[in-house]
């Protein structure tokens, strides 16, 4: 937003002969003129970085969603281990993305693998980036490493979430968000060189980028780890472990709905941005409000699909299971949520249910247990909004949010090279956080540093690792009948007992 040049000159030839120190009063004029300019030009940075900021706020308030939601999904005896394993993504990842992940991400000039500058944010605040750019991203990055943590929940050492939240904050998230969102990266659609298949990878707030990598992270955490203890009987028939809370899940989803709505418009990073001439009611305005209204429409859609697709599978109306459908609409439908059409959200929502309850069975048939169903939510759905995004993309919101010259969805007669691209990010993430987090979580198994052991298991770690219990059961008619609850060593074998 700038005012249009003022050649001093110029002017005081128009202000002709007669004038008295024309050229005098030609540059004073212009002076204004610059000035007011100047304003402008810093309004519009003022309103950018407000309007980030505000996101960024948004996107951290998904941590106390994460937060309620994964307590009220475990048992009572665990529910301070997975409050703490919260707190400490979000310390140890901005800690972590400070010194390494945002530098690894967007640090640039740069090759199209990894980011080489502002690492610890030296070189900030600069013409590309400023420190709300930082403070939005590390919150991007501590909701993939919230994901993991449900997956491996009930049953991980303290010690593991702190090695695996760090390592995946600091390099293996970042090195993935820099492919497909910076200028630098290889697959970026903002890339002004060469894109993959000449178009690059549509994945504005993360389907991919986000999601999937939390949630292969999440698969191959749980997949090392094992079960948890009485998850499947003896014949290999799944057992209900159910968290203690559905209010807790409640509150926590609707905090994670809240927050997506810094999560996914935010994603456009500026708002006062004009589509055309300037002085009309359309701009990036109105497709941010757009990309609020794709989003509600997907989750809302997956949370109707999902609470009559589990009623006729189960016979139950079941809240837990609503609340993870709207969240895998949610999670669907990030990828897309600014170059699509809002009756695509609806068919991206109830396709994103339909994915969950896949999921969901086929976990259970080979035995897979994630108490938060986080690999199926955030992995699967995850990949289906990369698949619908090439899908449903239409030309001309694509070209405003991008630029011209960038594929468009296949079934919007855009051909097949947005597809291609989008399939080819499936496999690369999958293979990326597979080679790194795979051997991670094995290494610490071998090591013995991942998973707690059966008596601290069947105890509950608030009692044998963190002190004591989340609520507190001590009342007067407690004592009358001899009730103690007494110290369990992280290795001992006792459990809580009952006095005769």
């Amino acid at each position: 937003m700038s005012l249009p040049d003022c050649p001093a000159v110029q002017l005081a030839q128009l202000l002709g002969p007669n004038t008295t120190n024309a050229a005098a009063a030609a540059s004073f004029i212009c002076d204004r003129f610059t000035a007011v300019d100047n304003k402008f030009v810093d309004t519009a940075f003022a309103v950018d970085n407000t309007y980030l900021l505000f996101s960024a706020y948004l996107v951290f308030s998904m941590q106390l969603g994460f937060a309620m939601l994964c307590a009220g999904s475990v048992r009572a005896k665990n529910t301070m281990n997975i409050m703490l394993t919260n707190v400490l993504d979000a310390a140890a990842g901005g800690l972590f993305y400070y010194l390494f992940g945002f530098a690894f991400a967007f640090g640039s000039p740069s090759n199209g693998f990894i980011g080489k500058h502002f690492f610890g944010l030296k070189e900030l605040p600069s013409q590309s980036f400023d420190y709300s750019n930082f403070l939005y991203q590390w919150a991007f990055a501590i909701a993939a490493a919230g994901i993991t943590s449900g997956s491996i929940a009930e049953r991980t050492q303290f010690v593991a979430y702190l090695i695996y939240s760090s390592f995946l904050t600091g390099f293996v998230y970042p090195v993935v968000s820099h492919w497909f969102w910076s200028a630098d990266g290889w697959a970026s659609a903002i890339s002004p060189g060469d894109r993959l298949f000449s178009t690059g990878v549509i994945d504005f707030a993360g389907s991919g980028v986000v999601h999937m990598v939390g949630g292969v992270a999440g698969f191959w955490g749980a997949l090392i780890e094992g079960p948890r203890i009485g998850r499947f009987d003896h014949a290999g028939r799944a057992v209900a472990l159910r968290g203690h809370s559905a209010s807790l899940v409640v509150l926590g989803t609707f905090m994670l709905w809240f927050g997506w709505y810094g999560f996914n418009p935010g994603s456009f990073n500026k708002i006062l941005v004009p589509y055309g001439n300037s002085g009309t009611y359309y701009g990036q305005w109105s497709a941010v409000g757009r990309t609020a209204v794709t989003t509600t429409l997907a989750g809302s859609t997956a949370a109707l699909t999902t609470l009559f697709g589990k009623r006729m599978i189960s016979g139950h109306w079941n809240v837990t299971d609503v609340c993870n459908g709207l969240l895998g609409g949610f999670a669907a439908i990030t990828a897309g949520c600014s170059v699509v059409e809002p009756w695509a959200a609806i068919v991206c929502g109830f396709v994103a249910s339909v994915v969950l309850i896949a999921c969901n069975k086929l976990v259970e048939k080979v035995k897979f247990d994630d108490p938060l169903e986080a690999a199926q939510l955030h992995g699967g759905c995850g990949a289906w909004g990369v698949i619908f995004t090439a899908l449903f993309a239409k030309k001309e919101y694509v070209s405003q949010v991008y630029g011209e010259g960038r594929a468009h969805g296949l079934f919007m007669r855009g051909g097949g090279k947005l597809l291609a691209a989008h399939v080819i990010q499936i496999l690369v993430i999958v293979g990326w956080v597979s080679a790194t987090m795979g051997p991670l979580f094995w290494g610490l198994n071998k090591l013995k540093l991942l998973r707690i052991s059966s008596e601290d298991e069947l105890a509950g770690m608030d009692l044998t690792r963190h002190g004591g219990f989340a609520y507190a059961y001590e009342d007067d008619e407690s004592h009358k009948h001899g009730i103690q609850l007494r110290k369990v060593g992280p290795n001992a074998s006792s459990t809580p007992t009952t006095d005769e």
